[in-house]
């Protein structure tokens, strides 16, 4: 693909239509040159492997975390952890004033709502997440249109401003432009609204009023988690699934909202501007929040020691100085696994795009875990601990990473990248009936993959300012359509249909294969280890041993004691007839 694209006598002389209404211009193919070498990185035949290896990957990973989990449950003696050993929070005890009676006890207890007032907040807060995700859906609809708007500022000045080096022409195109810009504007963006929508979802969650800590941090890690997963993965979705697979044709192109015309992809795809949206996010997110999670209580604590040393000229005894830390808060750890499940979404969901995010979050990680012992051994008070059977809500919602991880990889695979139509045309178009080579080969590939449009088709709300040059009258775009002069000009073509049955005959194949060994993998791992089990049913036998031994001692007591009377009573009854 890029040998093509990079040769002067092949892409050379493709001339691509303009990309934009009037103000951009017609462009020669090899100006991506640099762009389709760097796809040949990640859209190739390991990609794939590599993603049905991550998808089996972390079937592996849960079940043997589970297996980990019920090691420390045993461990740490929460096996038997019951609900009703767990406080119930004072802020909702402070709010019981309505009497009910149990269902199982029969007795009278103090509830804060009614079941028709549980049902108000229920509706109350349901529909405050969801107006919260539609504010976030919209500021990605903003980036969105700001992507549309922008890229027709670069088409037209870009080239100008820029001094005739070819070199920096050939890196710095409209497209490049448009992508870098907009996912850095989208980084912003998304790091403001964490902040925001961290305290809306503390207030809906209290305004909730579950009753104890758990219920109350798996009500939360739901709403968070809904809220970062549309902000932080909302943008990738649409790169990866809706951009430039709607856009028509030069003569007749789709446009947003009735004003902006959607974006196309380069040549080779959309890959590549996911594989930057994807950098620019996990990069800028980990070390925004290794910089915030470092310098922001180093900064509280150094402010605070400074105040208190101003105040007091006495030496301050230790006990004293770690009272002035910062507070770790009521949510504990929340944070940190609310930053580790949503790396391990970026890690799962789209590493088909970015394969080097997994080695990107390991050496995050490694540094995260010296930063975060720093952190809490220096810089909060000492945490308190409380019991807990398992990592409550956060586990189901790492299987369900998992299970829709499997799907946006088949998808971008299919769809995103240009894998299916590459094979689709060395199997089938490259030889006859409808190729003209003799054997199977990639020759020709990039010119089966551009249409040809008439430049005499243009509409007047579409046609470029800038003249055409050359005696040429035609200019090629990214689809499988008829060529003009055929009976059904601009329609798909019969290579379209055969790659849409490939991509969607590629999607089910790889779901079902990877969703069978993941349920072969998850049968034949066991959620508790033998060993487990074995000190489980160890400790069983050991209780009721010492239990059985115990009721044997009182009952030997009891017996000898009943005997001794019986005894002593048969003696004197038998001693006065001897005498």
């Amino acid at each position: 693909f890029s040998q093509e694209v990079c040769d002067p006598n092949i892409g050379g002389n493709i001339i691509m239509c303009p990309q934009c209404d009037k103000a951009c211009t017609y462009w020669n193919l090899t100006i991506t040159c640099e762009s389709s070498k760097k796809l040949c990185i990640f859209d190739s035949f390991g990609t794939l492997v590599f993603a049905v290896f991550m998808g089996i990957w972390v079937t592996l990973f849960l079940e043997f975390w589970k297996r980990r989990q019920a090691e420390l449950e045993y461990e740490w003696d929460t096996t038997e952890y019951l609900e009703q050993e767990e406080q119930v929070r004072p802020e909702y005890e402070a709010q019981c004033t309505h009497v009910v009676v149990n269902e199982i006890t029969q007795q009278e207890e103090h509830v804060p709502y009614t079941a028709c007032g549980k049902c108000v907040r229920m509706t109350f807060c349901t529909s405050a997440v969801f107006f919260w995700i539609l504010l976030i859906i919209a500021s990605v609809i903003g980036v969105i249109v700001y992507r549309l708007s922008v890229f027709l500022v670069f088409s037209s000045t870009l080239s100008q401003h820029i001094s005739g080096t070819e070199a920096i022409r050939k890196y710095l195109t409209p497209q490049t432009a448009t992508s870098v810009t907009a996912s850095l504007i989208s980084f912003v963006v998304i790091m403001i609204l964490n902040v925001i929508y961290e305290k809306v979802a503390i207030l809906i969650t209290d305004f909730e009023l579950p009753r104890t800590q758990t219920d109350y941090e798996n009500s939360l890690t739901t709403k968070m988690f809904l809220f970062q997963f549309v902000n932080y993965y909302s943008s990738c979705f649409y790169i990866a699934f809706f951009k430039g697979k709607f856009v028509g044709h030069p003569g007749n192109p789709v446009y947003w909202l009735g004003k902006y015309r959607n974006e196309e992809c380069d040549p080779g795809g959309c890959l590549l501007e996911l594989t930057t949206q994807l950098a620019i996010i996990v990069g800028g997110k980990a070390v925004w929040n290794n910089i915030q999670e470092v310098l922001l209580p180093l900064a509280k604590n150094l402010m605070g020691r400074y105040c208190a040393a101003a105040r007091s000229e006495k030496v301050v005894p230790r006990w004293e100085q770690d009272y002035h830390l910062q507070p770790i808060g009521k949510l504990g750890l929340f944070y940190e696994y609310l930053e580790m499940v949503i790396q391990f979404g970026f890690v799962t969901l789209f590493v088909a795009s970015f394969p080097l995010g997994p080695l990107l979050a390991l050496i995050n990680n490694m540094l995260e875990i010296r930063l975060d012992a720093w952190k809490l051994t220096t810089q909060f008070r000492r945490m308190v601990p409380q019991k807990a059977q398992d990592i409550g809500a956060w586990q189901p919602i790492m299987q369900g990473i998992a299970i829709l991880a499997v799907v946006t990889n088949a998808m971008i695979i299919a769809f995103t990248s240009d894998m299916i139509p590459r094979l689709v045309y060395y199997w089938s178009f490259s030889v006859p009936p409808y190729g003209s080579h003799s054997t199977h080969s990639m020759k020709g590939y990039i010119n089966s993959t551009l249409s040809v449009f008439n430049i005499s088709d243009f509409k007047n709300a579409s046609k470029p300012f800038s003249p055409w040059f050359g005696n040429q009258t035609t200019c090629r775009y990214r689809d499988f359509r008829y060529p003009p002069g055929h009976p059904h000009q601009y329609e798909h073509n019969i290579y379209y249909w055969h790659v849409i049955a490939a991509k969607l005959a590629f999607i089910i194949v790889m779901e079902h294969v990877i969703y069978f060994v993941k349920f072969i993998i998850s049968y034949l791992i066991p959620d508790v280890s033998q060993k487990t089990k074995s000190k489980v049913k160890r400790e069983k036998y050991l209780t009721q041993k010492l239990l059985h031994e115990n009721d044997l001692q009182v009952m030997k007591k009891t017996m000898g004691k009943i005997a001794d009377k019986i005894i002593s009573r048969v003696d004197s009854t038998i001693r006065p007839k001897a005498e």
